[in-house]
């Protein structure tokens, strides 16, 4: 599985699919900016609803556990994906530590 830190995107996220795995109620507190919240269950039930396999997509969570999981089961099923290390709460650190 590839994974990647929150610092060696964030210049990107203009460009990139990012997948918010929470459920709406964290998404709507903060998110990664440009990111589409598909809650964990939803995605892994209706995969072929919300991703193409043609695509790129960086997953996170609020830790980086769930979408670690997450991300092996998509990589089982031909999906191209990337876990964001950290989650969440790596991005909110970074953009604390960056301002």
């Amino acid at each position: 599985m590839i994974e990647v830190s929150i610092e060696n995107i964030i210049n990107r996220l203009n460009d990139i699919n990012i997948i918010d795995i929470r459920d709406n109620y964290r998404f709507n507190i903060g998110c990664i900016p440009n990111a589409k919240n598909i809650p964990m269950n939803f995605l892994l039930m209706n995969t072929s609803n919300y991703l193409n396999k043609d695509e790129r997509y960086y997953i996170y969570c609020e830790h980086g556990v769930n979408s670690k999981f997450v991300c092996n089961k998509l990589l089982e099923n031909g999906y191209d994906v990337v876990n964001i290390i950290g989650g969440y709460n790596a991005f909110k650190l970074y953009d604390h530590l960056t301002k």
